[in-house]
């Protein structure tokens, strides 16, 4: 039972490298009912191990760039709250001098919540957008047209 391992864009999965039939060789007119579905249950068996291990190379792929990602705008967030902080009591003394620092400050309070809700909005939507498992899917869709012999590559 050979293995070989198939690659995707970076990560590697090994899978079985028999060919199209692994369950051991070709069918002849001689094979029994329990030996051609034996053979057939091997090969769904083998086709299904290796749409998992398909879906599971993409989901470690996605979360090894999301999770560095992640670290480094978190980085970049905790530096651009000092900023905003400093930026924003420098704002609310500025506007103290001209309407008074409880006025300011809720001045200074409403800006800050106006940019939090269209944050939020714009945040949620392009979550909607993620893509999901693309490859997975379209392999995985193909399955019933090979299972009734209308294998396309």
């Amino acid at each position: 039972m050979g293995r070989t391992g198939r690659h995707l864009s970076g990560a590697s999965v090994m899978v079985d490298a028999q060919g199209p039939n692994p369950g051991g060789g070709n069918l002849s007119p001689e094979d029994s009912l329990g030996t051609i579905v034996g053979k057939l249950t091997g090969d769904l068996s083998q086709l299904v191990r290796q749409e998992i291990a398909l879906a599971k190379a993409e989901v470690t792929q996605d979360a090894k760039h999301a999770g560095k990602g992640a670290g480094m705008l978190a980085g970049a967030g905790v530096a651009g709250h000092f900023v905003l902080l400093f930026l924003s009591i420098a704002g609310w003394w500025a506007l103290g001098y001209l309407i008074g620092n409880a006025w300011s400050a809720l001045v200074i309070a409403l800006v800050w919540a106006i940019v939090g809700a269209v944050l939020y909005t714009s945040g949620r939507k392009e979550l909607k957008r993620a893509p999901g498992l693309p490859r997975t899917t379209d392999s995985v869709s193909k399955i019933p047209a090979a299972l009734k012999g209308q294998e396309t590559s």
